[in-house]
């Protein structure tokens, strides 16, 4: 483990975060006709995110951070044009980043119970009044600031006041219409689980070279299973990540039956992608809350795997799949079509990790380069394709596809196969 962390890890540092973080998430509670990008989502590059940091944090400590961490990322909004955009980091990211070093210093176990603990009490702090009748009235400066009128048209309930809760606006229901699945007809190809900014990697180890730079991360981790992990020793895996603004639910990539479920506790970091890019800390994948659901593709009978990664200020997971239990509890032995709801979050940003086989699948090209040779996320809508299966076929020697990818690429994936 890197060092220079031990800078950022003085109790006067951790309580001037713990302070911040929840300044910022009592402010929203608060006002809740306050547009989002005035309290929890103003984007740290802000002088005035800088201003109310400096209230709370010493000078020199967001100089540091400032310096250590990028204040925002690309992702590539047109995936034919490939044009980028720059989405800047909301300021409660930005203290969830400071805090994430307290959890990678764990031989220091009380800072480490300390961070859990915090972001555990701030996450149902925020559930809690977002599952409140009053927390209605954050929807329409939630639907202003984040220029989601349009949008409000592909919903089962498109009119706002329809809503009882802010939670039951967040996680609001799609038409199924306006999300179908590319190539209907050809069960081997795989879709986009959700709306999000998406990764994809042939091989996990080169989603560890390139994105997820944490320490710790191991399938085997990450399903909480050694057995299952081993069958996917050498796959495939996408990374979705949704963040607030997106429609916040998960579909299924695959037609299949629902094997196994397995819920995995875990603590509330961010999974922004400074979060995960960062070298030195804790892998949030394997830290966080998540469940893990194993499906049996109907048409190569090979398993896929399924993770919803709970994030930092996300109140709960929940299935809503036709068949799952009225709790929002998974149940297995369902079948379940390419495209269909698979369960929602409630408020936060959260990620939708798929996984395949070594041989399964054959992602689409602009998809990994984006990924490995632009180091940019792409940004999806559920049923989007993103590969197509392979494992009914005979692989040949030298087809990896990759047409547009550079020789380099196309070398590195050969050695990691």
């Amino acid at each position: 483990m890197a060092t220079d962390h031990a800078q950022y890890l003085s109790d006067e540092g951790f309580h001037a975060s713990a302070t911040a973080l929840d300044t910022i998430t009592t402010e929203t509670l608060e006002n809740h006709t306050a547009p989002p990008f005035t309290t929890l989502h103003r984007p740290s590059p802000l002088p005035e995110s800088h201003s109310f940091l400096a209230r709370i944090i010493h000078p020199t400590t967001i100089e540091q951070l400032e310096t250590r961490f990028h204040m925002g990322n690309y992702v590539i909004i047109d995936r034919k044009e490939r044009t980028r955009e720059f989405e800047p980091m909301s300021i409660y990211v930005r203290v969830g980043m400071h805090l994430l070093y307290y959890g990678s210093e764990q031989e220091k176990a009380l800072h480490w119970q300390r961070t859990l603990d915090l972001l555990k009490a701030q996450s149902e702090k925020m559930g809690k009044e977002y599952d409140s009748r009053e927390s209605k009235e954050h929807i329409p400066a939630f639907i202003k600031s984040f220029a989601l009128e349009d949008s409000l048209a592909e919903m089962v309930k498109p009119n706002p006041s329809e809503y009882e809760t802010f939670n039951e606006f967040f996680a609001r229901e799609i038409r199924a219409d306006r999300r179908p699945v590319a190539e209907p007809e050809n069960e081997l190809v795989t879709s986009s689980p959700a709306d999000c900014r998406l990764t994809a990697f042939p091989t996990v180890d080169l989603a560890t070279k390139y994105w997820i730079k944490g320490f710790g991360f191991t399938l085997e981790r990450l399903f909480n299973d050694k057995a299952l992990a081993k069958k996917f020793d050498g796959g495939s895996l996408l990374i979705a990540r949704l963040a607030p603004q997106d429609y916040h639910r998960w579909h299924s990539p695959i037609t299949g039956t629902i094997k196994t479920i397995t819920e995995v506790p875990g603590a509330y970091y961010t999974v922004n992608p400074q979060a995960i890019n960062e070298p030195g800390t804790l892998d949030v994948f394997c830290e966080n809350r998540r469940s893990v659901m194993t499906l049996i593709h109907t048409a190569t009978g090979r398993p896929c795997v399924v993770v919803a990664v709970g994030a930092m200020l996300v109140g709960s997971i929940k299935y809503c799949y036709a068949g799952a239990e009225a709790n929002g509890a998974g149940k297995t032995g369902v079948e379940v079509k390419r495209g269909e709801c698979l369960g929602k979050f409630l408020y936060g940003g959260s990620t939708v990790i798929v996984c395949y086989p070594p041989g399964d699948v054959k992602l689409d090209e602009d998809l990994v380069k984006n990924s490995i040779e632009d180091g940019v996320e792409t940004l999806m809508r559920v049923g989007w394709r993103t590969g197509i299966c392979v494992a009914t076929k005979e692989p040949k020697g030298e087809d990896i596809g990759g047409d547009d990818w550079s020789e380099e690429l196309k070398k590195e994936i050969r050695e990691v196969k």
